[in-house]
C-alpha cells in the first residue's frame, strides 16, 4: 500500500518536478570521471621524443628581411625582466658566462667582433634592419613593446633594444682590421679601478691609442658592468680586455723584454707641503718611507717584514721626456686607493719609471681616466716617432 501511494502521488506531481528528479536519479547513476592533471616536464616519465610536445609559439615574418623569424611577446611574458635582471648580475655573469647589451652601436659592434647572440629583445622591426641579418639569425628574436623594455632598461632614453650574449673570449674575436693595423706594442695595466664610469673611459682611451692589450687585476670593476660597457662606447669589442688577474699571473700575459713604468702625480722636486697626496690617479709617493695604499682584494700581497722600506724606489721623471722602450706597458691606479706595492715591483723588476702628471700646486690629483689618456697617447706618440727615426736610418745609404 505504501508503493502504491508513493506512485500516485509521483503521477499527482507537476510534469517539471517529475523530470527534474528523474534527471538527478540518472546522475547519481553515473561513473565518477578522472580528473587527468597536465604533468610539468620534470614530472613526465617519458622521454622528450615521446612527451607530447607544446604547440609552436604564433610567429611572425619580419618585412624588412624574408626568413628572419621572430617571436612575439604574449601580454604578461616575464622573460625580459626575468632575464636582463639576471644579466644584470655579476655573480649571473661569471657563472653562466652571458653579458647584458644595450643599444645599436654596442651590440652592432658585437656582432661585427663575433660575440655570439643568444636572445634580442626589440620593440620595433626598424631595430633589426641596423643589425648584420646572419648574426642575428643565430639568436632568438622576440619581440616586446617599448613600455616593457623602458621598464628593465639602463638607459635615461632606450632605444628599444637588448641583447643578451655569451661572454666574449678574447682569444676568439674578431677585431676590427683598422684597429689591428693601427696596434702599437703598448698595453695598459689597470690597477683596484673601481669607478665604472672611469674603466669605461680608460678602455675607450685604451682603443683610441691603439694599445694592443689590456690587463684588469683584481679589485677593479667589472668590465661587463652595464655602466662600464655605456662608458667604452664599444671600446670592448676593438681591444683584448682580460680581467681578474692576481698580479702572479700578470707577467705571463706580458710580451718579453717588456718595461713596465706607473703613472704618479707626485713630484718629488716639488717644494715642500705643495706636492699633492698620494692618491688618486695612480699616484704612489715617491719617497720610500711613505707607505703607499692597497687594496688586499686588489692585491693580496702578504706585509713583509720590511714594512715600508720594502717598496722599491723607481727612477721618476715627467711623462713628455723620452720614457718608451718597446714593448711597454703603462699602470693606472685607482683613485681611492693609488698604485699597489705589486704595481710597483713589477714596474722595477722590469727596469720600469714613475712618469709624473705635473700639476698646479694645490691641486688634487688627476682623475685615473684623464691620467690614462695623457700617459697613453703620449706613449703612441713616441713610439710612432721612434718608427719613423728607425725608418728614415734603414733609408739612408750605406757607407762604401
Amino acid at each position: 500500500m505504501a508503493a502504491l501511494g508513493r506512485a500516485w502521488r509521483a503521477l499527482l506531481r507537476p510534469r517539471g518536478a517529475r523530470r527534474a528528479a528523474e534527471r538527478g536519479v540518472r546522475a547519481l547513476r553515473r561513473s565518477p570521471v578522472r580528473v587527468l592533471q597536465p604533468q610539468s616536464p620534470r614530472e613526465s616519465p617519458q622521454s622528450p621524443a615521446e612527451r607530447p610536445q607544446p604547440p609552436p609559439a604564433a610567429v611572425e615574418r619580419g618585412a624588412a628581411a624574408p626568413g628572419l623569424w621572430y617571436e612575439k611577446a604574449a601580454p604578461g611574458d616575464r622573460r625580459l625582466g626575468k632575464v636582463v635582471t639576471l644579466a644584470k648580475s655579476k655573480k649571473f655573469r661569471d657563472n653562466h658566462g652571458k653579458v647584458l647589451l644595450e643599444g645599436h652601436r654596442l651590440i652592432k659592434d658585437a656582432l661585427e667582433a663575433g660575440a655570439v647572440p643568444q636572445t634580442l629583445f626589440f620593440s620595433t622591426m626598424g631595430h633589426l634592419k641596423l643589425l648584420p641579418e646572419a648574426e642575428i639569425k643565430r639568436a632568438s628574436l622576440v619581440k616586446v613593446k617599448f613600455e616593457d623594455i623602458k621598464t628593465w632598461s639602463d638607459l635615461v632614453t632606450p632605444q628599444g633594444l637588448l641583447g643578451i650574449f655569451s661572454k666574449p673570449d678574447p682569444a676568439k674575436m674578431s677585431y676590427p682590421a683598422a684597429q689591428l693595423a693601427s696596434s702599437l706594442p703598448l698595453l695598459l695595466i689597470c690597477d683596484n679601478i673601481r669607478d665604472p664610469g672611469n674603466l669605461g673611459t680608460i678602455l675607450r682611451s685604451a682603443a683610441g691609442a691603439g694599445c694592443e692589450k689590456v690587463l684588469l687585476t683584481k679589485g677593479c670593476v667589472d668590465p661587463w658592468e652595464p655602466k662600464v660597457l655605456r662608458a667604452g662606447m664599444g671600446a670592448h669589442f676593438r681591444v683584448p680586455i682580460i680581467s681578474n688577474l692576481d698580479w702572479e699571473s700578470v707577467p705571463t700575459n706580458l710580451p718579453a723584454g717588456i718595461q713596465v713604468c706607473v703613472a704618479d702625480n707626485n713630484d718629488p722636486n716639488a717644494a715642500a707641503g705643495t706636492t699633492s697626496v698620494p692618491r688618486g690617479a695612480g699616484s704612489a709617493s715617491a719617497s720610500p718611507k711613505a707607505p703607499v695604499k692597497s687594496s688586499p682584494k686588489a692585491a693580496p700581497e702578504h706585509q713583509d717584514e720590511e714594512g715600508a722600506a720594502g717598496i722599491p724606489e723607481l727612477a721618476a721623471q715627467h711623462y713628455y721626456e723620452d720614457w718608451v722602450r718597446a714593448p711597454v706597458a703603462v699602470v693606472i691606479g685607482g683613485e681611492t686607493h693609488g698604485l699597489s706595492v705589486a704595481a710597483l715591483r713589477l714596474a722595477a723588476s722590469t727596469g720600469g719609471k714613475r712618469l709624473l702628471i705635473p700639476v698646479v700646486p694645490g691641486v688634487d690629483s688627476l682623475n685615473s681616466a684623464i691620467a690614462a689618456g695623457i700617459l697613453l697617447f703620449e706613449g703612441k706618440r713616441q713610439l710612432l716617432w721612434r718608427h719613423k727615426q728607425e725608418d728614415d736610418r734603414q733609408k739612408l745609404p750605406v757607407p762604401g
